[in-house]
């Protein structure tokens, strides 16, 4: 089981990043999805999640309106569209997979068995 982020980088706040999460040895039917980041110095933190058979989501509110996760089952990609990126959104970007029966989809970091090696997104002028 592996998952690859890509997409990260530097962009001007008030920008837009897309970031994509490919998943090898497994199919996302039956897990939940989620997108996670750290700031320096801070505790890894949710940003979204999704369900990859019900499609219910959850996410962090201070990217209400800004974010959003999509899945393509059939190619096991799990991406994140950010927009009016600000600073504070600045962090080390990674994807998780859990194994899950729910509707919803878990929160939490330590709910997650699998992670990527993340990818860095910087947001400054």
């Amino acid at each position: 089981v592996q998952l690859v982020e890509s997409g990260g980088g530097l962009v001007q706040p008030g920008g837009a990043l897309r970031l994509s999460c490919a998943a090898y040895g497994f199919t996302l039917a039956g897990y939940a999805l989620g997108w996670f980041r750290q700031a320096p110095g801070k505790e890894r933190e949710g940003v979204i999640c999704i369900n990859s058979r019900t499609g219910a989501t959850g996410f962090d509110d201070s990217v209400m309106g800004r974010v959003t996760i999509s899945r393509d089952n059939a190619k096991s990609t799990v991406d994140l569209q950010m927009t009016r990126l600000q600073p504070e959104d600045t962090g080390v970007y990674s994807c998780a997979a859990v194994e899950y029966a729910g509707f919803l989809c878990p929160f939490v970091p330590s709910d997650y068995d699998y992670w990527g090696q993340g990818t860095q997104v910087t947001v400054s002028s």
